[in-house]
């Protein structure tokens, strides 16, 4: 095919929500599917999912053992679903889900069925944002955190977590979406085994830009030589000193002393010459 009779994709800004339930793959086949049939409820039944589906701005995206839900309106839809499933999960206890936000492009595919689909890296990246999660926990990209940062309303219920490793040695930093009473507001345990501290792997301003892990590498390499050689000037700077110190006092002291001469009567003191005439007339 030429290029020129080749597609064009169709990219536009999706708005993802994914889904996913924690431990399905532990249980009973038969428990699997009423768990999943009770989670498709609990979705369809939230008025944003109706509201957006109603409109023609929702793909709804099967994914194993959860979904992702695609909106095309606003920033907000994902964020206020997940707060809904939330509520509605609170008299389920035995449904146990982990959602990721992100938005960022995505393009209609046709799958193996001939059916509509939906790909791109909106849909990626959210799974990779979800998958740092635990059960309850909603976590959001850098770029939801900014977008609903621009509402006073978003700003408190957002915590930042600060950089996270993922997939192929990628980094993406993270705000957890919490409130007081919906959402996980404990650190995930993908922070806390990083570093052993429950502290952010990478502290990061504004959660989520991607970034390579060599780049860190070169870092740390540099921040250890440096404090190496601090190092090392210090111990030669005390060395030097420590020398000089006991060069001084081993140094011999050099004393002066005043000879003290016996004393004679200047009357007795005679000259050679006197002493040779007293000879001759003698």
């Amino acid at each position: 095919m030429s290029a020129e009779s080749k597609p064009h994709l169709q990219l536009e800004i999706g708005h993802v929500l994914f889904i996913d339930i924690v431990g399905y793959s532990k249980l009973l086949i038969n428990e699997q599917s009423e768990v999943l049939h009770e989670l498709n409820d609990l979705v369809r039944a939230t008025e944003r999912v109706r509201a957006a589906d109603a409109a023609g701005k929702l793909i709804r995206l099967p994914a194993g053992d959860g979904m992702a839900l695609v909106f095309r309106d606003s920033p907000e839809g994902p964020a206020e679903c997940a707060l809904e499933i939330a509520q509605a999960l609170k008299s389920h206890p035995e449904v146990q889900v982990r959602m990721g936000i992100h938005s960022g492009p995505v393009n209609e595919i046709v799958d193996v069925n001939e059916r509509s689909n939906i790909a791109g890296a909106g849909i990626n990246i959210a799974q990779r944002v979800m998958d740092c999660g635990d059960a309850g926990h909603i976590l959001v990209s850098k770029r939801v955190a900014e977008d609903l940062g621009q509402y006073r309303h978003w700003q408190p219920l957002l915590h930042e977590l600060g950089e996270c490793e993922v997939k192929h040695g990628a980094v993406i930093a993270l705000s957890n979406l919490y409130t007081e009473e919906l959402g996980n507001p404990n650190r995930p345990a993908k922070y806390r085994e990083a570093n052993g501290t429950g502290a952010a792997v990478i502290p990061s301003t504004v959660v989520g830009s991607i970034v390579r892990g060599p780049a860190r590498g070169l870092l740390a390499g540099l921040a250890l030589l440096f404090l190496l050689v601090a190092v090392g000037v210090f111990i030669f700077s005390r060395t030097k000193t420590f020398q000089s110190r006991r060069g001084a006092e081993a140094a011999p002291t050099t004393s002066h002393s005043i000879a003290v001469l016996p004393f004679e009567n200047e009357a007795t003191i005679r000259t050679p010459s006197i002493c040779r005439r007293e000879f001759l007339r003698r």
